[in-house]
């Protein structure tokens, strides 16, 4: 049965509304508690391997109770302690007394809290790559589909030179493919904690293996496998670096400064009608205004990604305060923003391949603005044409300056459509340029659809090949 929800506590808008219940269940205490265990089941029987006497039947009854967690008990055991890990170290004792004598033999608090922060960080990071590599094959595919639509290009948020819907839309692709190169990089450096004991010098595990140092470099390898890592840090203090999380952090933040460009380009060719955000039938854009279709997909994204930005800078804090082998202070921060980091992108993603995987565009708009400005831009090539024909070029850049403002008194002051090309074809100095062959919109988008066709090829298609087990997720965009 579904949990009930108590109407009178907080209910946080990441879980509720945003992240997805697998990036949810990452950061649940069955996740973290149920890891614990199996981190303690780790260890003992990389022990018993390594000759210590640990049975068989005390390795069974931990296999037996690995997610059997009674939280109520270690709710209990934790209020009087005040510690957690020993809390659940006395929980899991109660499931299985058999192994109770051997349950954390040797390790510190960090050998399950951080190890177990490492594993949930790195499936974190596997899911958020895979939402990426399906935003940018969407990305890749929509280029594709409109390479050759010209459109106004825009610089300081002003006309400027052709280009096409498919060329910006690889601009988009390209963030998000910088940000996959980042989250890949995180996942390839990441390593585990392993067994480095109180203070990393792994003194606790020295001693129960007589000195034998071997063994306790074996000991790490062995348990590090068992939880799918190939390499731990060589060196730590009470913890993993901090670094580390300032690192992952500062990636998730990344592909929050990709979406909100990408979600403001939106939001601002909705407003001119040129392209809009998936829009529901039953959808409805304003309580008051019924016409709307507001871009609320994106306005959403963008107000996720400022909250990523924001924590952006908390684990290079935290980071830096650590003093010598470890302070405390990281724990409660890290509490939050790890987590929050990690639903928040989760969220933003999802929000992104929904959007991405069904953009509108609208190619009449789009040519009837590409139409009111493309006169001012095409008056190089008239004045280059007007010298062929055999006019003056000073003269004849004079008259289009000239005509020009004209046109321009006319649009902005008046209200009235952009007569510069009226005007000119009515100049007699311009009699023998032939205005049709110069006005084609094709003419002015350079390699645009080249471009596309090139990055896809060469940077979409090597993703989708190295992803394909990735491509093609389905999600439901929560409310």
């Amino acid at each position: 049965m579904p949990k009930r929800i108590d109407n009178r506590q907080y209910q946080h808008p990441l879980v509720q509304r945003n992240a997805s219940a697998e990036m949810i269940y990452l950061f649940s205490p069955a996740k973290k508690f149920g890891t614990w265990r199996r981190l303690w089941l780790a260890l003992a029987e990389s022990q018993r391997e390594l000759g210590l006497k640990i049975t068989a039947k005390q390795i069974r009854a931990m296999q037996q109770h690995l997610d059997d967690i009674d939280y109520s008990y270690a709710a209990k055991m934790e209020k009087k302690l005040r510690h957690d890990v020993m809390a659940h170290v006395h929980t899991f004792a109660k499931a299985a007394p058999e192994a109770g004598p051997i349950i954390h033999l040797g390790a510190t608090s960090a050998f399950v809290g951080d190890n177990t922060d490492l594993i949930i960080i790195r499936e974190g990071l596997e899911l958020i790559r895979a939402r990426l590599v399906n935003v940018i094959d969407a990305l890749g595919k929509f280029a594709r589909r409109y390479k050759s639509l010209p459109t106004l290009g825009r610089t300081h948020l002003q006309p400027a030179q052709l280009t096409t819907v498919g060329k910006r839309a690889t601009l988009w692709a390209q963030d998000l493919v910088l940000d996959l190169g980042e989250i890949q990089t995180r996942l390839d450096k990441l390593a585990f904690r392993g067994t480095k004991g109180t203070t990393g010098t792994q003194a606790s595990f020295l001693a129960l293996f007589d000195g034998d140092h071997k063994k306790v470099a074996r000991l790490e390898k062995l348990v590090a496998k068992k939880m799918g890592f190939r390499r731990c840090y060589p060196v730590t203090g009470q913890t993993y670096p901090r670094k580390v999380d300032a690192q992952v952090v500062y990636a998730l933040a990344g592909i929050a400064t990709s979406v909100q460009k990408f979600c403001n380009d939106i939001r601002i060719l909705a407003s001119i009608k040129e392209i809009e955000e998936p829009f529901e039938k039953s959808q409805v854009g304003s309580s008051a205004m019924a016409y709307k279709r507001n871009p609320m997909r994106c306005e959403r994204a963008t107000g996720l990604a400022r909250f990523v930005l924001s924590m952006a800078n908390s684990p290079a804090a935290t980071a830096a305060e650590q003093m010598f082998e470890r302070t405390l202070d990281d724990s409660a921060n890290r509490r939050i923003t790890l987590p929050e980091a990690f639903m928040a992108v989760d969220g933003i993603l999802l929000i992104m391949q929904n959007v991405t995987s069904g953009l509108l565009v609208y190619p009449k708009v789009i040519a009837a603005h590409v139409a009111e400005e493309l006169p001012f831009m095409a008056t190089e090539n008239i004045l280059m044409a007007g010298v062929k024909a055999g006019g003056n070029r000073q003269e004849l850049h004079e008259r289009i300056r000239k005509h020009s403002q004209a046109a321009g008194r006319v649009v902005k002051i008046e209200g009235k459509a952009n007569d510069l090309i009226e005007r000119l074809k009515a100049d007699p100095a311009f009699s023998k340029v032939n205005f049709t062959r110069l006005l084609r919109p094709r003419d002015f988008i350079g390699r645009g659809p080249e471009q596309v066709d090139e990055f896809v090829r060469d940077v979409i298609t090597p993703i989708r090949r190295r992803y394909r087990a990735l491509l093609g997720t389905k999600v439901e965009l929560k409310v």
